[in-house]
């Protein structure tokens, strides 16, 4: 993958970003054959798309690539990426009129178009490079760009290879890399620990269900992400149909957006007190499997019946917060893909969070935009609060009656941080259906270039 800028070239050649407007004024700048070769090609600057300017020499001397009218824009994220794929090799150097968040969200989209998933078979990336454009923090996006690269791989990478044991040496990888702190508790280590739901989800697979626990940096204010790490999601013995387990091995999307962030914070040396725990299961079939009708008791003592094993979850989410919640960090984020209720509010381009401090809202609706990572607040309604509540337990796992399944989810997560006021938790998909610009169609990063840009409003940085 060729996720960075290359180095500066005196012979790389002009890549001009260009609208109708600013086509008709470059066109008239162009030598008499260079002028009627772009205007016998055809070429309108749609959005990304290309066109090669001969030289004298038979050689190429520029390349156009369209940037299209703001309504395109506004309906595709990343346009100018979809260029990368179109140029031939070489070294180009960006000519526009962009600045500030356009001309980051440009240069990102770049980068991130040469990520391809080559683990199993060859995968040939795109053969063009960009030196970085002025007016960028080239450094800055090449952290964002690895960050969602270890997300998409982690993602990506089927059960098979991706179990509790696989999603430990990622995490364990990458703490070696920064110079992180290590712990994991696993197995039946977990009940002595009081980590009762996470090992009653996971006891049921030969591959020890875990807490994995990453500590980086000794000063500043306190993050602590948890992330959802179910390696595959059979749906217990409320067993999945085979169309609905087709894409659990994105199950652990949470905890691969996780690791892609506490990458880019820790690549960016931010000052701050990272900590990041995974529960990290595999929700699987046998003869100790937890059962529909079980109540199991979590780390905060709060019961829980289990009405599905399907929305397990929620679960293992519910002993890390708690877990995290006793340590009162200044923010505390869950991310998770947890519900297809979610999907159905808002579709597979939205991640929808819900938050208890204005100022994380505030903070996330106001950057969203401008690094392109959209973002849509849901709410913790108090009022479905009795939906949670079955009659022989404090909480339900699986509310009947298929209403606000996202925001009941919530609401159930939400029970389990109590002295951490600055709760954020997001309900992400994790999985981009179709091939778009920067983003091929598998595993993909959700919200967490957002919070990366909300944390210096959020915790002072």
């Amino acid at each position: 993958m060729t996720l960075t800028f290359v180095p500066h070239r005196e012979d790389s050649l002009p890549l001009h970003l260009v609208d109708k407007p600013g086509l008709a004024a470059l066109v008239d700048r162009l030598d008499p054959a260079q002028r009627a070769w772009v205007e016998a090609s055809g070429f309108e600057a749609g959005l990304g798309k290309v066109l090669m300017v001969p030289g004298h020499d038979g050689g190429h001397a520029l390349a156009l690539v369209g940037h299209g009218d703001e309504a395109k824009r506004a309906r595709q994220r990343f346009g100018f990426a979809k260029a990368r794929a179109a140029l031939p090799a070489g070294t180009f150097h960006l000519v526009s009129n962009l600045e500030g968040a356009e001309l980051e969200e440009a240069a990102l989209g770049w980068l991130l178009a040469g990520y391809r998933f080559a683990r199993y078979k060859d995968a040939p990336g795109p053969k063009a490079g960009l030196i970085a454009p002025a007016g960028v923090d080239a450094a800055r996006l090449e952290a964002i760009a690895a960050g969602e690269a270890l997300t998409r791989d982690l993602i990506n990478t089927p059960a098979s290879d991706m179990g509790p044991d696989e999603l430990e040496d990622a995490a364990r990888a990458l703490a070696a890399r920064f110079g992180a702190h290590l712990a994991v508790t696993a197995g039946d280590d977990l009940l002595a620990a009081n980590f009762p739901m996470i090992h009653a989800v996971g006891r049921a697979s030969p591959r020890a269900p875990r807490l994995i626990d990453l500590a980086w940096g000794d000063t500043g204010p306190r993050l602590t992400l948890v992330g959802k790490g179910v390696c595959f999601d059979s749906g217990g013995l409320n067993l999945k149909p085979g169309t609905s387990m087709g894409l659990m091995k994105k199950d652990m999307g949470g905890a691969a957006t996780v690791l892609g962030l506490a990458r880019m914070i820790m690549a960016l040396d931010l000052k701050l007190q990272l900590r990041v725990l995974i529960p990290a299961v595999e929700n699987a079939i046998s003869g100790n499997a937890f059962r529909p009708g079980d109540v199991l008791t979590s780390r905060k003592t709060l019961t829980v019946e289990i009405n599905n094993t399907d929305a397990e979850g929620r679960l293992v989410l519910a002993d890390a917060l708690a877990y995290a919640d006793e340590e009162r960090p200044d923010l505390l984020i869950s991310m998770a893909t947890l519900t297809g209720a979610a999907r159905v509010a808002v579709g597979a381009d939205l991640a929808p969070f819900y938050s208890t401090e204005p100022k994380l809202s505030d903070a996330l609706r106001t950057v969203a935009g401008r690094v392109a990572d959209p973002v849509w607040e849901m709410p913790f309604w108090t009022p479905y609060e009795e939906m949670i509540e079955p009659g022989i337990a404090d909480l339900d796992n699986a509310p009947s009656g298929g209403m606000a399944g996202s925001i009941t989810a919530a609401l159930f997560l939400r029970r389990f941080v109590t002295q951490t006021p600055a709760y954020g938790h997001f309900d992400i998909y994790g999985w981009q259906p179709a091939d778009a610009p920067a983003r091929p169609k598998g595993g993909v990063g959700q919200g967490a270039r957002a919070l990366l840009a909300a944390l210096p409003e959020v915790l002072g940085l």
